[in-house]
């Protein structure tokens, strides 16, 4: 039986980095080239940090070995093919398109992701929606605005 939870972790991370990262890097001017060659480098460091952290920290709760490790290889494969769409999307697009359809795809996943787990949890759908796009919107913006000051100023 496939456990939502498996994929909470990795899906809305890779999800909202790869929006902040392709929508700061953009502010920045940065090459296309630049935007996929970041993404590829958080599909793999990041989302290989970050399963060891998880699966570190469900050892350390002393979860099930086989349980651990299921969850943390759920965990990577989710995070590589969810970054691995974004990496596509800027491959196959013009940047400004690239990044619209990217925002677009990106809050697609996010909402279902979220309908989904709140649809497991028996909480209300619309009040996690609006809590987990509040933060991803926090995140997109505060890396725009990075993206456009680093330039500006240490340019």
């Amino acid at each position: 039986m496939v456990n939502i939870n498996w994929f909470s972790f990795g899906g809305t991370a890779a999800i909202v980095t790869s929006m902040a990262l392709i929508v700061g890097l953009n502010a920045a001017t940065a090459a296309k080239s630049t935007i996929i060659s970041s993404l590829l480098v958080v599909a793999l460091a990041d989302n290989l940090t970050d399963s060891l952290s998880i699966h570190i920290y469900q050892e350390s709760e002393r979860l099930e070995e086989r349980q651990a490790f299921i969850t943390t290889l759920a965990n990577f494969a989710t995070r590589l093919v969810v970054s691995m769409s974004f990496v596509l999307l800027v491959l196959l697009f013009p940047i400004k398109s690239a990044i619209i359809a990217s925002v677009v795809w990106g809050f697609s996943l996010l909402v279902t992701f979220t309908y989904l787990l709140a649809r497991n949890r028996a909480v209300s759908a619309a009040s996690e929606v609006l809590k987990h796009v509040t933060v991803a919107l926090t995140v997109i913006v505060a890396s725009q605005g990075i993206g456009a000051w680093i330039p500006a100023h240490i340019g």
